[in-house]
């Protein structure tokens, strides 16, 4: 059996979704297709990235990943199929990969180039899911195209960093469901350059002085009463390991988000400071 995942930005409402599911299962009757998430913001790439790169890796070896966003065939879109962290991801080339594959490198890249036999203005459903299916039964990445050496980058995705200014520089690259804003800083990267040195982080006016690992740290457990603290800004580092502005207890339907709350928007920027000079003695965040 074949596990294959979705990944788009086509919503829930019109057919597209149910229409490649279909071609799925008369391809691969036997298949097992998981949704990722339909609700990407439309054509966004950081958000796609940040959502697959989170939730790939729970997925067993040679899991399929379709991933269709921004995925119109152009000679500057192209598509690729290739092979990182023992996994299959089938996606246009419009640097979406740059995230997912920061930290771990691409076996195999392969550029798919069945277009030729494939008339379509709907790739994820009459290329993508070909490739796919192709894959699923064995098939070499190398009979889809021909074999590349890069991919598409882009810069937006990875934080800037002055180390002579003491300064990582980052940016919103999604917005979650709770309204909590999440940066491209990640506690790695936080850890490796601040070395223990105490630190602010600026978000448009606002500035912290503290970052916590849950977000019920901020919650002194001995006051009378604890709803006190919602509706709370905080800085945390998320699951995911980077950094994030949320609100405690955010309800966007009663308290708000940190998103509207703090006026924080896709791409603003959010800083990190740190004091100079290194401590002498490091200890790694945990």
């Amino acid at each position: 059996m074949s596990l294959i995942t979705l990944t788009t930005d086509f919503g829930t409402k019109d057919h597209f979704v149910g229409a490649v599911k279909g071609a799925i299962y008369s391809e691969l009757p036997d298949a097992k297709i998981v949704d990722i998430t339909h609700q990407i913001s439309p054509f966004n790439i950081t958000e796609t990235a940040y959502i697959l790169k989170n939730a790939y890796k729970s997925f067993p070896d040679k899991t399929i990943h379709v991933i269709g966003v921004d995925s119109e065939l152009s000679i500057r879109n192209k598509h690729i199929a290739l092979e990182l962290d023992n996994h299959y991801f089938i996606c246009p080339d419009n640097g979406l990969i740059s995230m997912i594959a920061s930290e771990i490198k691409p076996t195999k890249i392969f550029e798919i180039n069945i277009h030729d036999r494939i008339e379509s203005s709907f790739p994820v459903l009459d290329v993508f899911v070909q490739v796919a299916s192709h894959i699923a039964r064995g098939g070499s990445l190398s009979v889809i195209g021909k074999e590349v050496e890069s991919y598409k980058k882009i810069i937006e995705i990875q934080p800037k960093v002055n180390e002579q200014q003491n300064i990582i520089s980052g940016g919103v690259i999604y917005i979650d469901n709770y309204g909590n804003v999440i940066t491209n800083i990640s506690k790695k990267q936080f850890n490796t350059i601040g070395k223990g040195r105490d630190f602010k982080v600026t978000a448009r006016r606002y500035i912290f002085t503290k970052i916590y690992n849950r977000y019920n740290e901020i919650v002194d457990y001995s006051a009378t009463d604890n709803r006190q603290y919602d509706g709370e800004r905080l800085a945390i580092f998320n699951s995911a390991g980077f950094l994030e502005i949320a609100i405690y207890r955010s309800n966007l339907e009663t308290v708000g988000g940190a998103s509207t709350l703090l006026g924080l928007e896709y791409r603003d920027t959010v800083t990190i400071e740190f004091e100079n000079p290194v401590k002498p003695e490091f200890t790694a965040l945990n």
